[in-house]
């Protein structure tokens, strides 16, 4: 944002200074005003549709930690139903899964992109546990088939969260962006802007403000490896112990 606004500053020094003596600053041509209103508005448009798009993409993100740490919660809850060697297994690969999630994956995803193929095996050895295991009551074989479905929501989710990794926007529309900002603050230029006060910080507050703009559409186009990113915090609150 200080860069944009250092950039227009420097230009407007530099064309102040080569402007011919009979340049006339008073007078702004009628298309030349109603240009760089439209441009102004497109630019709006397509800035306010890269931000919608890419913050429903942060919140997808988060929704499918949340629907992949509730389906976790409900496997660990339900099997209180089942003998308790079964229980204590099913709810251990849990936590460890969990653990894997919190502590190695997440920082895996910020750092390379990719979910780990320890978390793929932990969350396997858990299908197993649940599928494996044959109840012996009705009131266990009643919880069967509601765990084998969480163990699908959690494995869906799953695969949500790793196709959600990296950036959502294509490079056709960062293109169409960048062009955008410069087309739209050039037209500052074209306004024949004087070197007062006014003026300078009027065109500094309007270049940082697009800078600003598309640094949140960038730091959201990652939804987990970026400064406002989808957080671990529904395994956290679902599994405190497993943050310490």
């Amino acid at each position: 944002m200080l860069a944009a606004c250092v950039v227009v500053v420097i230009i407007t020094f530099l064309r102040h200074r080569t402007a011919s003596d009979d340049e006339d600053t008073s007078e702004t041509p009628d298309v030349i005003e109603y240009m760089t209103m439209w441009i102004g508005v497109v630019y709006a448009i397509v800035l306010g549709l890269a931000i919608a798009g890419v913050w429903e993409a942060r919140s997808a993100a988060q929704d499918h930690v949340q629907a992949e740490a509730v389906a976790l919660h409900e496997i660990s809850e339900r099997v209180r139903v089942y003998p308790p060697d079964v229980r204590n297994r099913i709810r251990d690969d849990v936590n460890a899964y969990v653990g894997q999630v919190v502590h190695a994956e997440w920082k895996s995803m910020a750092d390379h992109g990719e979910v780990t193929q320890r978390g793929t095996d932990l969350l396997q050895r858990i299908r197993v546990d649940v599928t494996d295991y044959r109840p012996t009551t009705d009131f266990q074989a009643q919880a069967y088939q509601p765990l084998v479905d969480q163990v699908m929501a959690a494995d869906q989710a799953r695969n949500a969260r790793a196709a959600a990794m990296g950036a959502t926007m294509p490079g056709v529309v960062w293109f169409g962006l960048l062009t955008g900002a410069v087309v739209t603050i050039g037209m500052v230029f074209a306004l024949q802007i004087r070197r007062t006060m006014r003026e300078l910080i009027l065109a500094g507050l309007f270049s940082a403000l697009i800078a600003f703009l598309l640094f949140l559409i960038w730091d959201f186009d990652s939804p987990y490896s970026r400064g406002i990113t989808a957080s671990a915090e529904p395994f956290l609150r679902l599994f405190p112990h497993i943050g310490g």
